[in-house]
């Protein structure tokens, strides 16, 4: 695996600041059942980290003591973590919104058969990957089979009335491009995957969102191997929108690792940026400490989330009518 922060450190991406913190990212773990090309986390099945119980605890003291309106659970595959349900039962019971970032095949793996009853129940909003409509390149992504796994965990989601109008259960899908280039416009893409799900497999679901790809970890690691890390990172800088810089993930977030240290995104996290303060900022610092105005920690990467349309963990930040590639 090559390491890409020395790549990303020198950059004259602007100063950034928080603003009032409003959801708490948690990684429960790396522990995933896929191993997808594109992941940025570098998950899979023998990750063996994994969120301890005390700091699990923590979590809903946090959501109260900043008065948080979302938990936002990733991972890895977050049901994995044998605290997941009941964490997410006392944040549904604070009136909190769950998302849970949700891989579909999750669903088959053993002891997971009630899974999608269970976040039926607690009302979670559903973030599924779903990298493509078409087989060939879900299963290119995200491993052989994995295509007719998730078409048939969207089906039952839907049998639950996940995506349906007026259900109350939310179903959005992630799309990440193939490789080294700019996901397409959100808004148009959205209307190919309603399209082409509903008309093949009668699927419905209510956003779907376009993730731009990171030059970190599994992905950035490859293109390091074939020679287009600075190719890429050039794309970026070169598509940067400073429009965008208002609304990026940082600004009202804090993410989570599985040790509990905060930073200031998921991206940071896994290039071991931590958020700035004193010490190494821990969740339990939350229960006391407020992160307003602290200062972003910025380096090349942050070029992702600010090229074209931009880019979130609730998808595009604006819409383009066209995008370079």
């Amino acid at each position: 695996m090559h390491a890409t922060l020395p790549l990303l450190q020198a950059t004259e991406f602007p100063a950034l600041r928080r603003r009032t913190l409003e959801i708490l990212q948690v990684n429960l773990g790396y522990k995933c059942n896929q191993t997808c090309v594109h992941c940025h986390v570098n998950a899979g099945p023998t990750r063996t980290e994994m969120m301890d119980s005390e700091t699990v605890a923590l979590i809903p003291q946090v959501l109260v003591a900043r008065d948080l309106h979302t938990l936002d659970l990733t991972g890895g595959a977050p049901e994995l973590h044998e605290g997941f349900r009941d964490l997410v039962r006392a944040a549904r019971a604070q009136g909190r919104t769950v998302i849970d970032r949700c891989n579909l095949t999750i669903l088959f793996e053993p002891g997971q058969e009630d899974l999608a009853e269970f976040l039926a129940v607690q009302q979670v909003e559903i973030v599924a990957s779903l990298p493509c409509y078409s087989q060939d390149n879900v299963d290119k992504q995200r491993g052989k089979g994995t295509f007719d796994k998730s078409i048939v965990a969207l089906q039952k989601l839907n049998m639950l009335g996940y995506g349906q109008p007026d259900s109350g259960l939310t179903l959005n899908l992630v799309f990440n491009p193939q490789g080294a280039s700019l996901p397409p416009d959100q808004t148009a893409l959205q209307a190919d995957y309603q399209r082409e799900l509903f008309e093949h497999f009668g699927i419905v679901f209510n956003q779907l969102f376009v993730i731009t790809n990171m030059p970190i970890q599994r992905f950035g690691s490859m293109l390091v191997s074939k020679g287009r890390f600075n190719d890429y990172l050039r794309l970026l800088q070169e598509n940067f929108a400073a429009a965008n810089l208002d609304t990026v993930m940082c600004r009202n977030l804090v993410s989570v690792d599985w040790q509990g240290f905060l930073y200031d995104c998921d991206f940071n996290q896994q290039l071991g940026l931590a958020i700035r303060g004193q010490g190494r900022p821990h969740l339990r610092d939350l229960l006391q400490q407020d992160l307003q105005d602290h200062p972003i920690h910025v380096a090349g990467h942050c070029y992702g989330c600010t090229a074209g349309q931009g880019s979130s963990c609730g998808g595009a930040l604006k819409e383009e009518e066209s995008l370079a590639t």
